[in-house]
């Protein structure tokens, strides 16, 4: 997908994020940084200079792929120290071999200077990766899906790693990703992308709080949906009135006029699932049960508001508070939860 329209300032040391799906422009964002794509209109500036008729090479750019494209025939040192051997004027020995083992300290692998990179893990050949482009001291840090070909597990700590990294370096890192929690944990500001365009910008706190659109909070995270249309609207508070009669207050993105078609976002970790109904319950019976360990998924029916999710934390659990499949109870939540927002066609 081609990108289209986009006006971005990357501010020096920031940690960006294209989030999307796959064919939503993300990656051609990123070659046109990178300089593998040119841009058929407008500018692409670096350090405030100028590089659309400037070479991949001659950037300050460097890039981490999601194969990470790591020469399996040279040693780790003699891989992170490629990309100095080609530079003219080539930097005398000793200068490259104390840049590379700066590198190696950098990503934590000091002594794995001689292995091969068929002797090293998924993990390691990452770090190895990183150690190649950073040992060029670039401006701009280019990563690709880095994260994409490694476990659950060790990804979470490459996560760690990856923002540790780049704050001690103070390097600009911008990162392509089709994973939200990798967006949510790493970035400073997401860009969400859709159809080759920027839907919002924002940091992860304000794209998962305050969605501008649908698309935006079916993305970002998880939520359920009521449909219906806007029924009374003050200021930033609208009421949405559901095919059944029953109106549902929240605050209200941009855009909202009464009579406007429209749904309300509602996180799931917002929800309140209780024994008891409470002040302005929403009864409900249970259809399904899911133990993730640090929460519980339960998706409970209602009459009004159809399926809905509910994130009950593990404290709930642990006193008892539990339900099982075919138990009756009560979902509420807190004004201030509930989202509405223009439903898209």
């Amino acid at each position: 997908m081609a990108a289209r329209d986009l006006n971005l300032a990357i501010g020096q040391g920031e940690f960006l994020s294209f989030l999307g799906p796959s064919g939503c422009g993300k990656t051609t964002a990123l070659r046109m940084l990178a300089g593998f794509e040119t841009p058929t209109e407008g500018e692409v500036r670096i350090a405030g200079d100028v590089v659309n008729d400037q070479p991949s090479f001659q950037r300050p750019v460097n890039m981490v792929f999601q194969s990470y494209a790591l020469f399996p025939h040279l040693t780790v040192a003699q891989n992170i120290a490629y990309g100095l051997q080609q530079k003219r004027p080539r930097p005398a020995r000793a200068d490259i071999k104390a840049r590379v083992a700066e590198a190696l300290e950098t990503v934590r692998l000091e002594g794995f200077q001689d292995r091969r990179i068929w002797e090293m893990s998924g993990g390691q050949q990452q770090r190895v990766a990183l150690a190649r482009a950073i040992v060029n001291r670039p401006r701009l840090l280019l990563l690709d899906e880095p994260l994409a070909a490694l476990d659950r597990k060790l990804r979470k700590e490459m996560q760690i790693e990856l923002q540790d990294l780049q704050r001690s370096l103070g390097i600009t890192f911008v990162l392509v990703t089709h994973d939200q929690e990798e967006a949510l944990s790493l970035s400073d500001r997401i860009c969400v992308m859709r159809n080759g365009e920027i839907v919002q910008i924002g940091s992860p706190q304000e794209l998962y709080d305050h969605p501008a659109t649908r698309y935006v909070a079916d993305f970002v995270g998880t939520s359920n949906f009521f449909e219906g249309r806007i029924a009374s609207k003050d200021g930033a508070r609208a009421g949405l009135g559901l095919e059944g009669g029953q109106v549902l207050s929240g605050s209200c993105g941009p855009g909202l006029n009464v009579g406007d078609r429209a749904c309300m976002s509602l996180r799931p970790e917002r929800i309140f699932l209780r024994s008891e109904a409470g002040d302005a319950g929403h009864p409900v019976t249970v259809q399904n049960r899911i133990f993730l360990g640090e929460h519980t998924e339960y998706l409970v029916t209602s009459e009004t508001l159809g399926q809905v999710i509910v994130f009950a934390p593990r404290q709930t659990e642990q006193e008892g508070l539990g339900y099982n499949k075919g138990d009756t109870a009560w979902i509420t939540w807190r004004d201030d939860a509930a989202r509405i927002l223009l439903s898209e066609q």
